[in-house]
């Protein structure tokens, strides 16, 4: 319900109403408060006024009583003779007439004269002492009063006279009773070393509070009405200081007023102010859904159209108004529109290709997945590829290449209407086939391929021939999986040179299998997994092993021994075989100072990957660690690893040569060799490829070859290296043509360092003759 907008703008009117009627009731209650307690104020002030004249008359009015009596002959005479009965029947006359409630004679030593005082005499005592005229409040029987004494002169002084009113509960009412407000009126006392006492406070837990309130108001400069905080809530309080007779303690007179009771008058008002705050509240919020309604139905409206755009339906809404909702609903059918015409464009690109518009892959898939459902074994995809496409685009141009894609591939959907032709690489076409097994199917193929390498007409004159493969795949599960195999199958159909191959699995392998080795690679490294064995090369003329190539080797823990063919190329392919080089070299280094510690110095040979010589930093790792070589070494390179990046690879070799490194060229003769790269390279060594070694005896051309090899090496300033002589009269041949170090399994097979060491030791190893 509040994710509604409606709802959310009923709820922020409503709100913001509410706040202002809260406001305006706080400043109407605060003006309300503040006026009541101002009133309660200026009535506390008053009333303090009206006591200090009530007390300044009784104070005169006992004064005179007691001066009264304290003249009178007779009584003088009574208390300088110590009459007890005169004395006392006069005060009792006096005291009833005056209407005090007590009345007693202090002599002139401070003793009592008639009645006994009891425990209040040493009170009386020490008030009377002074000499003055006393007058204040002093405690008599745990009570207060209010005393004002007269001297007795006779003529020196013999004695006091006083009378003393008790502040009590009825003595304060009728202080009350003379305001205009219902005031509360208390006499608090202080006795030494106690606290202010009051003993009805004291009941209700309030001692300390109105403790507390006394001592700050008696701190102020002047008595003024502050606002005192008790159990039964919050009073406007005013204190009186009272004189005090003893001076040993102190009294004031605290007048309270509830401040709820000063609002009374108010309540009504406040009420309604209350209720004219609902009744708004409530006028508001019904008037903001009214609003809100009228402004989200268009927006809800315009809502539900979005929701049906984004679940592809149609989506139109119909607001006929000329403000801005209007026009946003007119702009919003206006974007449907567009928005329905680009899907269908963005649609047709995503399923299809967009240099010939043929369909895609994506839709070849939708295909073969509506097929899966068709017997095991019936359904095939098939790759078909353009033979040296390439060539032929570069001939003809994009245009009529993509053109001939095009037309072959509207020829197959001729052909085959239900296979679902689609383009899935430059030069690839895919679509699916149904037959009864892999055999009907090849042949359904081949009679296929018949039809689609008729001559195309291109451009509208040129015709072109077009030469085609064709792999099959069966459809086992995935579709992805199914045309990913017919390419593979296409690849093996070109490899293997034939027009259609089925797919082969066991040629292809496991490459997930295969990949899983690199993970594993690095750890390999550090495992021992990794190892190095060493091929002897055997110089011809010293009739001795010189050097040996490092050759690295892999036994898995669970895959066994592994050819360095499968995870070497690998390693290229994913990044890894900077890791392995820079290991090989340093592992090559360290079996070299062994080698060295045995007492043999001979070269070292290290395959360094074109991969590695097209990073600029390698060279510099690769000197450090040369550097700390106890023999030479020599680097083996191929000229494929040259012609990626010649100059930083050209640059390199250089580095190398002059740090004393010695580069060897590799498998020459296996690829294109180029002279000009052969020109270029400044190497010492060239290593004949095997393919042509093993022919020399048999094959006049490879002799021819071998020879030529030798001969042109030798003018570049070059050694030669035969690979792969595995017989007596192949190595006796490379002899007589002048070859310097034949290296094969005739000589040695790759060995680890303890079996090369224990070769180099024996005889045969050291020298040996052949033929």
């Amino acid at each position: 319900m509040t994710g509604r907008l409606s709802t959310r703008l009923t709820v922020l009117f409503g709100a913001l109403f509410g706040v202002v009627i809260l406001l305006v009731s706080m400043a109407v209650f605060a003006a309300v408060a503040q006026a009541a307690q101002r009133q309660v104020r200026d009535e506390l002030t008053a009333s303090g006024t009206v006591f200090d004249r009530i007390w300044s008359l009784r104070s005169e009015r006992l004064g005179e009583g007691a001066a009264l009596l304290s003249r009178d002959f007779g009584f003088r005479e009574a208390v300088a003779t110590r009459d007890r009965a005169t004395i006392m029947s006069a005060m009792e006359n006096l005291r009833r007439r005056m209407g005090v409630d007590r009345a007693f004679i202090i002599g002139a030593d401070g003793a009592p004269i008639g009645a006994g005082l009891g425990r209040d005499e040493a009170r009386l005592r020490t008030a009377f002492a002074a000499g003055d005229v006393p007058s204040g409040v002093v405690m008599l029987d745990d009570a207060p009063y209010q005393v004002t004494g007269a001297p007795i002169l006779s003529p020196e002084l013999i004695g006091w006279v006083a009378f003393a009113v008790r502040l009590d509960a009825t003595e304060m009412s009728a202080l009350e009773r003379l305001s205009a407000l219902p005031l509360s009126a208390t006499v608090v006392h202080r006795e030494p070393g106690h606290g202010w006492l009051s003993d009805a406070e004291a009941a209700r837990g309030d001692r300390a509070a109105i403790a507390e309130f006394i001592d700050r108001s008696l701190q102020a400069k002047g008595p003024s009405p502050e606002t005192l905080r008790l159990a039964e809530g919050r009073s406007a309080a005013l204190v009186k200081p009272l004189p005090s007779l003893d001076g040993r303690g102190a009294a004031v007179l605290l007048l309270r007023y509830p401040l709820s009771r000063a609002l009374a008058p108010y309540r009504t008002l406040l009420a309604l102010v209350a209720a004219i705050g609902v009744l708004g509240l409530a006028l508001v919020g019904y008037g903001s859904w009214l609003l809100a309604r009228g402004v989200t139905r268009p927006i809800s409206a315009l809502d539900a159209a979005a929701q049906r755009l984004r679940r592809g339906e149609d989506a139109q809404v119909a607001i006929a108004t000329d403000d801005e909702i209007g026009r946003l609903a007119d702009s919003f059918n206006e974007m449907a529109t567009a928005i329905r015409d680009r899907e269908r464009r963005i649609t047709h690109l995503a399923m299809h290709d967009e240099e010939t518009g043929l369909p895609n892959r994506l839709t070849l898939e939708r295909v073969v997945e509506d097929l899966s459902d068709r017997p095991r074994g019936q359904v095939f995809v098939a790759a078909l590829g353009i033979r040296r496409f390439e060539q032929v685009r570069g001939a003809i141009g994009h245009a009529l290449a993509a053109q001939a894609v095009r037309m072959i591939g509207n020829r197959l959907a001729g052909l085959a209407p239900s296979s679902g032709v689609a383009r899935i690489a430059t030069d690839v076409l895919s679509f699916t086939m149904i037959a009864r097994d892999a055999e009907a199917a090849e042949d359904d193929a081949r009679r296929l391929l018949i039809e689609l390498e008729q001559p195309l007409t291109l451009g509208g004159s040129g015709v072109v021939d077009v030469s085609l493969n064709l792999g099959l795949a069966p459809l086992e599960g995935d579709a992805g999986a199914a045309i990913g195999f017919a390419a593979v199958a296409l690849d093996q159909a070109r490899a293997g040179r034939r027009k259609v191959a089925v797919f082969d699995a066991a040629a292809y392998g496991d490459p997930a299998a295969n990949l899983s080795l690199m993970s594993g690679m690095l750890k390999a490294l550090e495992s021992g997994e990794m190892q190095l064995h060493y091929q002897p090369k055997y110089d011809l003329r010293r009739r001795a092993v010189t050097g040996v190539e490092a050759l690295v080797r892999w036994r898995h823990p669970v895959r066994g021994a592994l050819p360095p063919d499968l995870f070497v190329p690998m390693a290229e392919e994913t990044g890894h075989i900077r890791d392995l080089t820079e290991w090989l070299l340093r592992q090559a280094i360290a079996d070299q100072a062994q080698m060295a510690d045995a007492g043999f110095n001979i070269d070292v040979a290290v395959n360094i990957s074109g991969r590695t010589l097209g990073e600029a930093d390698f060279a510099d790792f690769a000197l450090a660690e040369v550097a700390k070589a106890r023999g030479r070494l020599l680097f083996e390179i191929t000229e494929t690893a040259v012609i990626e990046n010649p100059d930083l690879a050209l640059s390199m070799l250089a580095r190398f040569t002059a740090g004393g490194v010695g580069v060897s060229i590799d498998d020459f003769g296996a690829g294109l060799s180029s002279l000009a790269y052969l020109k270029r390279i400044q190497g010492e060594e060239l290593k004949i490829d095997k393919s042509i070694v093993q022919g020399v005896t048999e094959s006049q051309r490879d002799a021819l070859i071998v020879r030529s090899t030798v001969d042109l090496a030798h003018s570049l300033g070059m050694k030669v290296t035969a690979e792969g002589v595995e017989t007596e009269a192949c190595f006796a041949l490379l002899a007589t043509m002048g070859c310097d170090q034949a290296q094969g399994w005739l000589i040695a097979r790759p060995m680890p360092l303890k079996e090369l060491l224990t070769f180099l030791t024996d005889s045969r190893g050291q020298l040996r003759s052949y033929g």
